[in-house]
């Protein structure tokens, strides 16, 4: 408890410093990781996914309308795919499990600026 607690500490440090990336994108990290907050304890390895979680994984890919958008939330969700506690194979097949299709990998090796 006291590991996820230290993660979700971490999200929200995340949140405030990363700010947007780019001016012009509709999309920042802060709400791409506000929306991956809801999978915390998933990614965590302590609980089954939820439906809060997909719906967080949803809003991201529904945010991503653009290119750029795309590349922001790649890179985002690259940044917490590094975090101390996160399950990379859960972190991975989490749009699978939620049936959500993204342009990218959940991954530390996602290459983001591949992606369109």
């Amino acid at each position: 408890m006291a590991g996820l607690m230290k993660l979700a500490c971490f999200l929200v440090a995340c949140m405030i410093v990363a700010g947007p990336i780019t001016a012009n994108a509709a999309l920042t990290c802060a709400s791409v990781v506000s929306n991956m907050a809801r999978c915390i304890s998933y990614l965590g390895g302590s609980e089954t996914i939820s439906g809060a979680c997909c719906s967080g994984i949803r809003s991201i890919n529904g945010l991503s309308r653009t290119p750029s958008d795309r590349q922001i939330a790649c890179g985002c969700l690259k940044r917490v795919a590094t975090l101390p506690n996160i399950n990379a194979d859960r972190a991975a097949g989490l749009p699978n499990a939620c049936g959500v299709s993204l342009p990218y990998n959940i991954s530390k090796s996602a290459n983001c600026t591949l992606v369109g």
